[in-house]
Protein backbone atom coordinates (compact mmCIF):
# COMPACT_ATOMS: atom_id res chain seq x y z
CA UNK A 1 0.00 0.00 0.00
CA UNK A 2 1.02 3.26 -1.07
CA UNK A 3 0.04 5.95 1.04
CA UNK A 4 1.08 9.57 3.04
CA UNK A 5 2.23 12.29 2.24
CA UNK A 6 5.52 13.36 2.20
CA UNK A 7 7.62 16.54 1.67
CA UNK A 8 10.66 15.61 -0.98
CA UNK A 9 13.19 18.35 -2.80
CA UNK A 10 14.11 17.77 -6.53
CA UNK A 11 17.71 17.71 -7.21
CA UNK A 12 18.79 20.02 -9.79
CA UNK A 13 18.71 17.48 -12.31
CA UNK A 14 15.09 16.64 -11.41
CA UNK A 15 14.68 13.35 -10.01
CA UNK A 16 13.50 12.76 -6.35
CA UNK A 17 14.23 10.33 -3.75
CA UNK A 18 11.35 7.72 -3.21
CA UNK A 19 10.91 7.53 0.74
CA UNK A 20 13.13 4.89 2.62
CA UNK A 21 10.19 2.84 3.43
CA UNK A 22 8.61 2.61 -0.26
CA UNK A 23 11.99 1.53 -1.63
CA UNK A 24 12.13 -2.36 -0.71
CA UNK A 25 8.37 -2.72 -1.86
CA UNK A 26 8.77 -0.58 -4.95
CA UNK A 27 12.17 -3.29 -5.64
CA UNK A 28 10.13 -6.29 -4.88
CA UNK A 29 6.98 -5.54 -6.71
CA UNK A 30 8.02 -4.21 -9.59
CA UNK A 31 11.85 -4.53 -9.61
CA UNK A 32 11.99 -0.68 -9.48
CA UNK A 33 10.30 -0.27 -12.88
CA UNK A 34 7.95 2.78 -12.84
CA UNK A 35 5.81 4.91 -15.10
CA UNK A 36 4.96 8.26 -14.72
CA UNK A 37 1.95 10.42 -16.47
CA UNK A 38 0.10 13.41 -15.86
CA UNK A 39 -3.20 13.32 -14.14
CA UNK A 40 -6.07 14.43 -15.98
CA UNK A 41 -7.97 16.21 -13.49
CA UNK A 42 -5.45 17.93 -11.37
CA UNK A 43 -2.03 19.68 -11.55
CA UNK A 44 -0.09 16.66 -10.74
CA UNK A 45 1.93 13.22 -12.03
CA UNK A 46 1.18 10.26 -11.56
CA UNK A 47 3.77 7.86 -10.65
CA UNK A 48 2.82 3.83 -10.92
CA UNK A 49 4.77 0.57 -10.30
CA UNK A 50 5.21 -0.69 -13.63
CA UNK A 51 2.44 -3.87 -13.05
CA UNK A 52 -0.12 -1.43 -11.83
CA UNK A 53 0.89 0.74 -15.22
CA UNK A 54 0.20 -2.41 -17.43
CA UNK A 55 -3.27 -2.55 -16.03
CA UNK A 56 -4.15 0.99 -17.21
CA UNK A 57 -2.34 0.30 -20.63
CA UNK A 58 -4.88 -2.73 -21.26
CA UNK A 59 -7.73 -0.73 -20.72
CA UNK A 60 -6.27 2.16 -22.76
CA UNK A 61 -5.49 0.04 -25.41
CA UNK A 62 -9.62 -1.29 -25.22
CA UNK A 63 -10.48 2.72 -25.82
CA UNK A 64 -11.68 2.93 -29.77
CA UNK A 65 -8.89 5.50 -31.92
CA UNK A 66 -12.11 6.10 -33.43
CA UNK A 67 -14.03 8.26 -30.89
CA UNK A 68 -12.93 11.41 -29.98
CA UNK A 69 -12.98 11.47 -26.71
CA UNK A 70 -11.43 8.14 -26.18
CA UNK A 71 -8.51 9.17 -28.68
CA UNK A 72 -7.74 12.04 -26.72
CA UNK A 73 -7.36 9.89 -23.40
CA UNK A 74 -5.14 7.72 -24.62
CA UNK A 75 -2.97 10.84 -26.26
CA UNK A 76 -2.32 12.27 -23.17
CA UNK A 77 -2.30 9.54 -20.73
CA UNK A 78 0.31 7.23 -23.45
CA UNK A 79 1.40 10.68 -24.78
CA UNK A 80 3.49 11.39 -21.44
CA UNK A 81 3.80 8.13 -20.16
CA UNK A 82 7.61 7.92 -19.14
CA UNK A 83 9.44 4.86 -17.62
CA UNK A 84 11.96 5.52 -15.11
CA UNK A 85 14.06 3.37 -12.77
CA UNK A 86 14.49 3.69 -9.30
CA UNK A 87 18.15 4.07 -9.12
CA UNK A 88 20.97 2.48 -5.95
CA UNK A 89 20.08 5.54 -4.12
CA UNK A 90 16.37 5.04 -4.41
CA UNK A 91 15.96 8.07 -7.00
CA UNK A 92 13.41 8.32 -10.00
CA UNK A 93 14.12 10.78 -12.75
CA UNK A 94 11.08 12.84 -13.90
CA UNK A 95 11.01 13.58 -17.43
CA UNK A 96 11.15 17.62 -18.33
CA UNK A 97 8.12 17.59 -20.10
CA UNK A 98 5.90 16.45 -17.24
CA UNK A 99 7.75 18.17 -14.50
CA UNK A 100 7.15 21.63 -16.91
CA UNK A 101 3.60 20.15 -17.07
CA UNK A 102 3.07 19.87 -13.54
CA UNK A 103 5.40 23.19 -12.50
CA UNK A 104 7.56 21.13 -10.16
CA UNK A 105 10.53 22.96 -9.08
CA UNK A 106 12.46 22.29 -6.08
CA UNK A 107 9.78 21.73 -3.03
CA UNK A 108 7.61 18.75 -4.22
CA UNK A 109 5.26 16.48 -2.15
CA UNK A 110 4.53 12.62 -2.99
CA UNK A 111 1.30 11.52 -1.46
CA UNK A 112 0.70 7.68 -1.93
CA UNK A 113 -2.68 6.98 -3.29
CA UNK A 114 -2.92 2.97 -2.77
CA UNK A 115 -1.86 1.99 -5.89
CA UNK A 116 0.45 4.64 -6.83
CA UNK A 117 1.46 7.79 -6.16
CA UNK A 118 0.58 11.81 -7.10
CA UNK A 119 3.60 14.09 -7.11
CA UNK A 120 2.48 17.72 -6.47
CA UNK A 121 4.40 20.81 -6.68
CA UNK A 122 4.33 21.66 -2.29
CA UNK A 123 2.10 24.92 -2.44
CA UNK A 124 -0.18 23.66 -5.53
CA UNK A 125 -0.48 20.46 -2.85
CA UNK A 126 -1.30 22.13 0.52
CA UNK A 127 -3.78 24.78 -1.63
CA UNK A 128 -6.10 21.16 -3.09
CA UNK A 129 -5.99 20.03 0.32
CA UNK A 130 -7.61 23.11 1.69
CA UNK A 131 -9.94 22.93 -1.37
CA UNK A 132 -11.01 19.48 -0.46
CA UNK A 133 -11.33 20.03 2.96
CA UNK A 134 -13.49 23.06 2.46
CA UNK A 135 -15.36 20.62 -0.21
CA UNK A 136 -16.07 18.17 2.03
CA UNK A 137 -19.04 19.35 4.54
CA UNK A 138 -20.79 20.52 1.55
CA UNK A 139 -20.56 17.13 -0.32
CA UNK A 140 -24.21 14.97 -0.72
CA UNK A 141 -22.92 11.94 0.79
CA UNK A 142 -26.12 10.46 -0.25
CA UNK A 143 -26.09 10.62 -3.96
CA UNK A 144 -22.92 7.72 -3.84
CA UNK A 145 -23.74 4.56 -1.84
CA UNK A 146 -20.00 4.24 -1.89
CA UNK A 147 -19.02 7.80 -0.05
CA UNK A 148 -22.14 6.58 2.12
CA UNK A 149 -20.54 3.62 3.64
CA UNK A 150 -17.47 5.53 3.98
CA UNK A 151 -18.26 8.34 6.04
CA UNK A 152 -17.77 6.84 9.78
Amino acid sequence: MLRGAHAISLDSKGRLAIPTRFRELLREECDGQLVCTVDLFSACLLLYPLHEWLGIEKKLRALSSLNVQERRLQRILLGYASECELDAQGRVLIAQPLRQHAQLDKNITLVGQLNKFEIWDSVRWQQQISDDLQALPEQDWSTSPRLRDLVL
